[in-house]
């Protein structure tokens, strides 16, 4: 999946912060990565989409029917029947 780059720094938000304005956050997260944070210690990291499509090649690349296929197509090219 093809990325614009994102500012090198990345933002911190307290998890309190993120449960209480999540859909700032989320907007926030479509142009720079925000490490959330808990008790003061990195916990997690919120990466927003930019597009739809965006949001779908995730779904691809994490789905294990589709990946499945790819290794399907991937052998059979090898094996010379593609």
């Amino acid at each position: 999946m093809a990325r614009t780059i994102r500012k090198s720094e990345m933002k911190q938000a307290p998890l309190s912060g993120i449960k209480d304005d999540l859909s700032r956050y989320l907007h926030e997260a479509e142009t720079q990565e925000i490490v959330i944070t808990r008790h003061g210690k990195a916990g997690g990291v919120l990466i927003g989409f930019q597009s739809e499509e965006d949001g779908f090649d995730c779904r691809l690349e994490h789905d294990s029917r589709f990946l499945h296929r790819i290794g399907q197509a991937r052998n059979s090219l090898r094996a010379g029947r593609g």
